[in-house]
Formats: C-alpha cells, sequence, structure tokens
C-alpha cells in the first residue's frame, strides 16, 4: 500500500544530508542500509551503494527513478535460472542452434545455386491489381 500524500515520501534524515553536502561532479558512493527511502530529485546524478543483506549493490540514479525505493534497484535474491528436464532441453536446443549459426557463418559462399537460396524475385509476389 502506498504511503499517504499528507504525510509525504519517507527520505532517510541521514541519507539527505549526505547527497546534499556531496557535489553532483564528485563521483563518490554514498554507502546506505535505507532501502526504503524513497528517491528524490535531489538524488539524480549520484551513485549509491545500496545494502542487499550481504553486499552493497551500485545505483546511479536517473531522472527515471525518481518516486522510486531505492531497494527496488538491488535485487536481495540472486536468480539462478528455472531448473528440470525442460529447462535443460530448451538450453540445449538454443546451443545447437548457435552451433550451426557459426558452422553456416565459417562456410564460403559459392553464389545462390551453393547455398540454396531462392531468388529475391521469385520469392517476393508482385504488387496486386
Amino acid at each position: 500500500m502506498a504511503r499517504s500524500l499528507k504525510k509525504g515520501p519517507y527520505i532517510d534524515a541521514g541519507l539527505l544530508e549526505k547527497v546534499l553536502a556531496l557535489r553532483k561532479d564528485e563521483k563518490k558512493i554514498i554507502k546506505t542500509w535505507a532501502r526504503y527511502s524513497t528517491i528524490s530529485p535531489e538524488m539524480v546524478g549520484h551513485t549509491f551503494g545500496v545494502h542487499n543483506g550481504k553486499e552493497f549493490v551500485a545505483v546511479y540514479v536517473s531522472e527515471d527513478m525518481v518516486g522510486h525505493k531505492l531497494g527496488e534497484f538491488a535485487p536481495t535474491t540472486k536468480f539462478s535460472r528455472h531448473g528440470g528436464r525442460m529447462q535443460r532441453e530448451i538450453e540445449a536446443g538454443a546451443e545447437q542452434k548457435e552451433a550451426a549459426k557459426v558452422a553456416a557463418a565459417g562456410e564460403p559462399r559459392q553464389g545462390r545455386e551453393a547455398v540454396g537460396a531462392t531468388p529475391v524475385a521469385a520469392a517476393k509476389p508482385g504488387p496486386k491489381k
């Protein structure tokens, strides 16, 4: 549920002081544990080290991020992949397609007949009358 408009956005006071004390041209990472702080326009152009529970993730704040929380840009869990037999089959098929592309790209072309492609004029239908 969103925060009430009467209260306004929550910005950690210590974090806001650090942002205001730092100039935009300084490329210093501001470390913070305040994932719940809302990104304000004063924060645009700064880089924050947002703690994800294990380490600090560097988050460069742009104009599009204003109004969001800092924690949205530092995921706390690491997604490895979906498992199972189906996923292995999909990955194996993708590897085979990639290998076929590389093999086809490595062969020298001897003209259209050697590759088996049809001429462009025959492949496209003419204008409808």
